[in-house]
Order: structure tokens, then C-alpha cells, then sequence
């Protein structure tokens, strides 16, 4: 029987890759399998299960947070926009993103898809591979799922271009059982933060998370299984913290130290979306059927979370506003208030700041706000703000 690794030592292997921004853990996987190959994507969602199929490494660029000096990038973007794009075009240029051999920009924002026109600008076709994925805004099956089914008949042609291999149907229902196993442990761990977020550090959370982006998806799975069996048997006790749902992390990821101050200001995050892409599906995608194309449609159309990057719509068909979706996972999980955060110039999220405030004036929800930047290293302010914040309610609600 394979020993299972120990929690602080599965935290250590993820922070290990977080913090490696030159990607050596993917350089390595590349040399470890003869004519490997890697994609990188940017957040949101992407369909990690094709690039996987065709024998490749799917990478999430997450920008570089406060590990990189942004100098190149700057020149190429305005100082009024987030902070991604310039630190995605410093990695490039500085030769860290050499190991990939290609680019996936999905549809999330118009920062994102003026990044994909900078990237072909730098990196042609003939260098390195760049599509832009243009994700249904159309959630009827005939509409929207047959538009996604053609975009991703294209996708899985060029990257057999690529990789000079044929992907089959097994390949495809393989990958898909792979990473349904990964969205399964962290429905796991996330019921597990909802009923007990003190056996689930939000840091060691958020670096499970930030990892699953990076590593080989069989790794990660197993990492997930013994992190979840190991914290069962750790003597951890709950503190007098708020439970909270923190929203606005779902594509410019917040620094380490950010995320740790929020927890040790006295807030137990049980519902967050941070690196939601590993999760944007929340149920099983089919991995036995003989179309697994529409199987990955279907599950974007029907099995897909809300984000401030994706037009809503209910089981009905008929429009729902993400502020009722919002206030409905609020009363699932049970919280005593919402951090409503995103990234400066994060144009998507604070375009549905006012509609979620609104709705938690009138349901009575207390809630704060505030931005941040992925380079940020000062959290002094937003310590004081939380901590009033969590210590406010525990003294008068």
C-alpha cells in the first residue's frame, strides 16, 4: 500500500509550485514524457479535459502576485486596468512561459481579449500556438451548446496539430473521469470548510487551489485525497471566528499574505471563488458516452457555477440575476456576512458590485468592500477593516 504523504508536507509541495514562477514543475513534466507538450490558460475556465486528452499539460497563468518586478509589462497596457495582463506579458517576455507551447485566452473580459491580440502581436502563429476561446453566451442546447461544439471541434483539431496526436473518444471520456475525480474532492472540501472551516486553514485552501492549476492532474488528485484524509485526524480546534462568503476572486488571484489576514482578522471564508476554473463545473461531466464534445458542452451549459463572466440563466430558461444566486448560497451555507472584493479595474465584478450590495441591503446581510492587486504587500488597512468588520458582528449580531 502507497504511503500517503502528510499534510504539512502536501502544503509545502503546493506552496512549492505556487511560488515557483519560473514553472519547473512543468518543465519537468515536459522532460519526463517523450514530445510532451504544455498549454497555458488564463483564468477563467477553460476545458482542461481536451488539452489534456491530447497528451498535454493544461497551465494556469495566474500572473506572478509580488514575486515579479513589473517593468516590460507596464508599456504595454494603461495603469487604469488590472494587474494580470502586465504581469502575464513580464513572465513571457522574461523567457518564464518558454515551456509552453501555446496560449488559451478565454472570453472573460475586454483586458482578455485585447491580451490575446498583445500575445499574437509577440508570439506569432509560427512561434508559439494562441487561441482565443469564445465561451456560449446562449444557454439554449441548439443555440449556445451547438455554437461551443463547433469552437471545440476547432480546439481539438489544432491542438492535434499540435501534439501530432489524434485524440479519441477514450482519450477524451479518460481526461473527463480525471478531472470529475478532481471537482469531486473539492466539492469535498469545500462541504468540509462549510461545516468545519477550522480543519481547513483558508491558506492551505487556497494553495491546494492555487496548485491544481499547475500540476498533473493525477498528482493533484492524489495530493487531494491524502490532504483530505489527513485533516480528519488533526487536532485542530475552531476559534471565535465569523463565517463568511468572500466574492471577487474568481480571475486576478489575490497574494498569499491577503488571504491569510482575512482568516486571522476573524473570518472563516466557507464559500469563496478563488481559482474557480478548477470548479466551474459542479457536477460530473459524462465520461462514457460516445460524443464526449457535447458531454463537456453540456456540462459548461447545465453544470457551470455563476461568475461575473457569464450571463445567467435558471434550469427554466428564464433570466435570474447573480445577486438572488448569490443571497441563495448565503442561506445554504449559513453565514453571518460577505466580503464582496475584487481586483482594481476589475470591470466585470464591480459592474455587479451594485446589484449584490443592493440585495444584501434588502435581505439585511451585512456585508464590506474592498480591492486589491495581485502585487499588493501592505494588508495593514484591509486587517482593520475585516477585523472591525468580523468583531462588529460578534459583539452586536
Amino acid at each position: 500500500m502507497e504511503k500517503k504523504m502528510k499534510v504539512v508536507d502536501i502544503i509545502k509541495r503546493c506552496r512549492e509550485v505556487y511560488e515557483d514562477i519560473e514553472f519547473n514543475y512543468v518543465r519537468k513534466w515536459i522532460d519526463e514524457r517523450s514530445g510532451a507538450k504544455a498549454i497555458g490558460y488564463l483564468p477563467i475556465y477553460m476545458p482542461r479535459e481536451i488539452v489534456y486528452a491530447a497528451g498535454m499539460l493544461p497551465v494556469g497563468i495566474m500572473g506572478a502576485g509580488d514575486m515579479l518586478e513589473i517593468i516590460k509589462g507596464d508599456s504595454y497596457y494603461q495603469s487604469y486596468i488590472c494587474h494580470i495582463p502586465r504581469s502575464s506579458v513580464e513572465m513571457a517576455l522574461d523567457g518564464k512561459l518558454d515551456c509552453l507551447s501555446g496560449m488559451v485566452f478565454p472570453s472573460i473580459c475586454d483586458v482578455v481579449r485585447n491580451l490575446s491580440g498583445v500575445w499574437k502581436l509577440l508570439f506569432p502563429e509560427n512561434e508559439k500556438y494562441s487561441w482565443y476561446l469564445d465561451l456560449p453566451q446562449n444557454f439554449d442546447p441548439n443555440i449556445g451548446g451547438k455554437f461551443y461544439q463547433v469552437v471545440l471541434k476547432e480546439f481539438i483539431s489544432d491542438l492535434e496539430t499540435l501534439s501530432g496526436k489524434t485524440i479519441e473518444v477514450n482519450d477524451l471520456n479518460h481526461s473527463i473521469s480525471l478531472y470529475n475525480q478532481n471537482r469531486r474532492y473539492f466539492r469535498e472540501l469545500c462541504k468540509i470548510r462549510a461545516e468545519k472551516p477550522w480543519l481547513v486553514p483558508l491558506g492551505e485552501y487556497y494553495l491546494l487551489n492555487r496548485a491544481g492549476s499547475v500540476m498533473d492532474v493525477e498528482e493533484h488528485n492524489e495530493l487531494l485525497s491524502d490532504y483530505i484524509g489527513g485533516i480528519k485526524s488533526l487536532k485542530r480546534k475552531p476559534l471565535d471566528n465569523i463565517r463568511v462568503v468572500l466574492l471577487g476572486c474568481f480571475c486576478e488571484q489575490p497574494p498569499l499574505g491577503l488571504v491569510k489576514t482575512i482568516e486571522m482578522a476573524g473570518c472563516y471564508v466557507v464559500w469563496d471563488d478563488f481559482v474557480i476554473g478548477n470548479r466551474f463545473i459542479e457536477s460530473d461531466i459524462d465520461a462514457s458516452t460516445d460524443d464526449p464534445i457535447k458531454a463537456i458542452s453540456d456540462g459548461f451549459l447545465f453544470g457551470s457555477t455563476f461568475s461575473s463572466s457569464k450571463y445567467e440563466i435558471n434550469e427554466l430558461g428564464i433570466n435570474k440575476p447573480k445577486s438572488e444566486l448569490l443571497v441563495e448560497i448565503i442561506r445554504n451555507v449559513g453565514v453571518d456576512g460577505v466580503i464582496l472584493t475584487g481586483p482594481s479595474f476589475c470591470d466585470p465584478i464591480l459592474l455587479d458590485h451594485p446589484g449584490y450590495m443592493d440585495a444584501f441591503d434588502k435581505e439585511n446581510i451585512p456585508y464590506i468592500t474592498f480591492q486589491y492587486s495581485e502585487d499588493m504587500a501592505q494588508y495593514q488597512v484591509i486587517d482593520e477593516e475585516v477585523g472591525t468588520f468580523s468583531d462588529s458582528i460578534r459583539l452586536w449580531r
